[in-house]
């Protein structure tokens, strides 16, 4: 079994596609294309990543004597991290329990501003026995002790996803058995992900029905409690989102596809920089025009004229990656 016929068997067993292949290694498509039609091979450095990505011995590759595949140890030279069995399930378990509470904080979050915006409107009715500022402040508190416990929840799931950084921020190869593994994994978890994301667009696309209905009134008051309503409508939606989104963007992760691979890891970084400027900012902005203003009731429309500019600041992000590319 020569060269080509042996890349080509180990690249099907491992169920990747060309491209698949070509973004864990670095090249281009049409390199991997070569290499299995025997128009070329490849250079040492790229011999001994393709080693250690399939497990497999460098003398099984290059000797055509060998038909039986030799199995790496981990030995080889390739400076790869590699992956192994029992940590790729250790990470995909803590995944699986991490969802829960991500989607936890993220819900707190959406729901942060509620006491505020409830405060203020009922300051807004005769009698109520809070003048304008104690309500504005216990509102603000309150926000900030939601946001706190969200923030707290984040960042324990941050510790505990420590010793599996190098997943973002290092090349790896997976060892016999892994890729396998999360392949079936990721089948099985397949309807609850559709599942998850079907119910959540769902609740995203009705939530705004409860804050239409309000609008139609007089009532500011019920206003801005069908804009809560929205809020917590669209929070679970999100939690849906996130208890499909977070295992699954694991499973992803250990098979370097979609926006794990080598390249989309790069872009996934800009992005994550821009937006945690972008929400800081914004955060800020509506602040400022909140204290200055005095307008709590009104000044949360900065919310979701900023979800709308975000979603172009992330278009405008993903042009710029396609022009550097082509």
């Amino acid at each position: 079994m020569i060269f080509a016929d042996k890349i080509i068997k180990l690249r099907k067993q491992n169920g990747w596609s060309q491209e698949e292949l070509a973004n864990k290694l670095e090249v281009s498509r049409q390199a991997v294309s070569k290499w299995e039609s025997a128009q070329s091979v490849p250079s040492l450095d790229k011999l001994l990543q393709l080693s250690a990505l399939f497990g497999v011995t460098t003398d099984y590759l290059l000797k055509d004597e060998l038909e039986e595949a030799e199995y790496a140890q981990g030995n080889d030279d390739s400076g790869l991290r590699h992956v192994s069995l029992a940590e790729a399930n250790a990470f995909l378990e803590s995944r699986a329990k991490a969802a829960p509470q991500i989607a936890l904080a993220t819900f707190l979050c959406i729901l942060s501003p509620i006491p505020l915006l409830l405060l203020a409107a009922f300051c807004e009715l005769p009698g109520f026995i809070l003048s304008e500022n104690l309500a504005g402040g216990i509102g603000l508190v309150a926000l900030l002790l939601i946001v706190a416990v969200a923030v707290v929840i984040f960042l324990r799931d941050g510790f505990q996803n420590k010793p599996y950084e190098f997943l973002d921020q290092e090349p790896f190869a997976a060892e016999y058995g892994v890729t396998g593994m999360v392949r079936e994994r990721k089948k099985a978890f397949q309807p609850a992900y559709a599942r998850y994301n079907i119910i959540g667009t769902c609740l995203c696309i009705l939530s705004p029905v409860a804050l239409f209905s309000g609008a139609f009134t007089d009532n500011d008051l019920f206003c801005v409690i069908m804009l809560t309503v929205t809020m917590g409508i669209a929070g679970i939606g999100v939690i849906f989102f996130l208890l499909a989104g977070v295992p699954y963007a694991g499973m992803q992760k250990l098979l370097q596809e979609g926006e794990y691979s080598t390249v989309e890891k790069k872009h996934s970084r800009i992005r994550g920089a821009v937006a945690a400027i972008y929400w800081l900012l914004t955060t800020a902005i509506f602040l400022g025009i909140s204290f200055v203003t005095n307008g709590w009731g009104k000044s949360w429309v900065v919310w979701p004229v900023a979800g709308v500019v975000f979603a172009g600041v992330m278009v405008v992000c993903n042009l710029v990656f396609d022009k550097k590319e082509s």
